[in-house]
């Protein structure tokens, strides 16, 4: 019995506007949702505690929306700024500008689109909000140049970040409290926190080309100021508990995210570039606890 041969078929070339959109996605990290998760939660905790509960609807969708369209952009003008830096680092050398497969007219095309769009979006919430997003577009815009002037690039992004939290306030309530900003310091303490360690992975390149950081600003005594920037985020946060005036799921979550911060310390003790890394990851888990402790009292207060 015989055998036929078959050759299979050259594979089709892919479409230019699919593999843009390929390069698109890689540069805004739509591959990568764990910036998404650390902006969302914080948000997510202002404005359950702004509305006392679930807040309405379309207030939810926008800001959920606003964390994935600003986070995008700011991945996007990260890497523009960085362009001079990311071809020499080992964890981001692959990137689309660093690699030359997007060209930095593209990557600012790309981030005023996403910019545009969350924006419009902002624009359906009140005055007060609109003003505080244009706040928070400076805030975004210029953290990526900070780590050639200051070693507290690590500061600037744990206020870039919680911006969402005086917003969301003033989207609800139409007003930003003081429970608001206190909320918002004890965001600024945990990303400088949990942006550190992922700042420690990049120490040795960084030090090469001459960025500067916070691991490398802390040095050996890195992982004691990781401590107090911790303890000062957890203390921050039983502030508003206080505050607020929260029951027994928030205290239970807020010991839970004791007990995992408390693991990235073991897990990142020997500083390896793959340990520190995982314990940037986990802080997922610490900002979600957070979260379960606020949406759970509110649900069964």
């Amino acid at each position: 019995m015989g055998y036929e041969r078959f050759e299979s078929p050259a594979a089709a070339p892919v479409p230019r506007w699919r593999e843009r959109l390929g390069q698109y996605w890689k540069l805004a990290r739509g591959d990568r949702p764990i910036g998404v998760l650390l902006l969302l939660w914080p948000t997510w905790w202002a404005l359950w505690l702004a509305a006392g509960g679930l807040p309405p609807w379309w207030t939810l969708f926008v800001f959920t929306a606003g964390v994935w369209l600003t986070r995008s952009a700011g991945c996007v003008i990260n890497d523009y700024a960085d362009r001079w830096l990311d071809p020499h680092v080992e964890r981001t050398r692959d990137r689309p500008l660093a690699t030359g497969a997007v060209s930095g007219r593209e990557a600012l095309a790309v981030f005023a689109v996403l910019m545009g769009v969350a924006f419009a979006l902002v624009l359906t919430l009140d005055r007060l909000t609109v003003w505080l997003s244009i706040a928070g577009l400076f805030l975004a815009s210029t953290y990526p140049y900070l780590k050639r002037h200051t070693y507290l690039p690590q500061v600037w992004l744990g206020m870039a970040f919680g911006w969402g939290i005086p917003m969301a306030f003033a989207a609800v309530q139409g007003t930003v409290p003081a429970l608001a900003w206190l909320l918002y310091c004890a965001n600024i303490l945990w990303a400088t926190a949990y942006d550190t360690w992922y700042a420690m992975v990049d120490r040795e390149d960084d030090l090469r080309v001459g960025a500067k950081s916070t691991a490398i600003l802390f040095g050996d005594l890195d992982l004691v100021a990781q401590g107090i920037l911790y303890a000062l985020a957890l203390l921050a946060l039983a502030l508003v508990g206080k505050q607020a005036q929260l029951g027994m799921p928030y205290w239970t979550a807020l010991g839970i995210s004791m007990v995992l911060v408390a693991w990235q310390f073991w897990i990142a003790r020997r500083r390896e570039r793959g340990a520190c890394f995982r314990a940037f990851l986990h802080n997922n888990w610490v900002g979600a606890a957070v979260f379960a402790g606020i949406a759970v009292h509110y649900a069964i207060a």
